[in-house]
């Protein structure tokens, strides 16, 4: 609960291993495809330097990242992480991370097609890792 709306609402911690060498950044996208009407998305993050092996929690809603990293537009409108809150029943979240071969010239602010279409043929390697949650109250 503490990384929902009935919580704190931050971002959880996340960390990776088993790097490709030809790694030059990161990007990660988090979103919920049990919403009402389409999939929203939580969190666009991108350009994560390459040594990167984890997220600590509670990353702030900035433009970048004070270890490097830009962030995106999720689908309340705001840069960095929303938490979950589905309206009712229980709903997947997918975190997805993306290796890339190359920093994406890309300003903050963007949204998940935006950072989709930038990285197509840059990706050398997906992780993925799918949370439920259910509204408590």
């Amino acid at each position: 609960m503490k990384f929902s709306c009935e919580g704190q609402g931050i971002s959880p911690s996340l960390k990776w291993e088993d790097v490709s060498i030809q790694t030059r950044s990161f990007a990660l996208i988090v979103d919920d495809p049990d919403a009402p009407n389409r999939t929203f998305v939580h969190w666009v993050l991108f350009n994560l330097p390459p040594q990167t092996r984890n997220l600590p929690e509670g990353i702030p809603t900035e433009p970048l990242l004070a270890g490097g990293g830009i962030q995106g537009k999720n689908d309340t409108g705001q840069l960095g992480y929303t938490p979950p809150c589905p309206p009712s029943g229980t709903h997947r979240y997918f975190f997805k991370l993306y290796a890339l071969d190359a920093p994406l010239g890309l300003d903050f602010g963007i949204t998940k097609a935006e950072l989709e279409a930038a990285m197509a043929n840059h990706i050398l390697a997906t992780a993925q890792l799918i949370g439920r949650y259910q509204k408590q109250h």
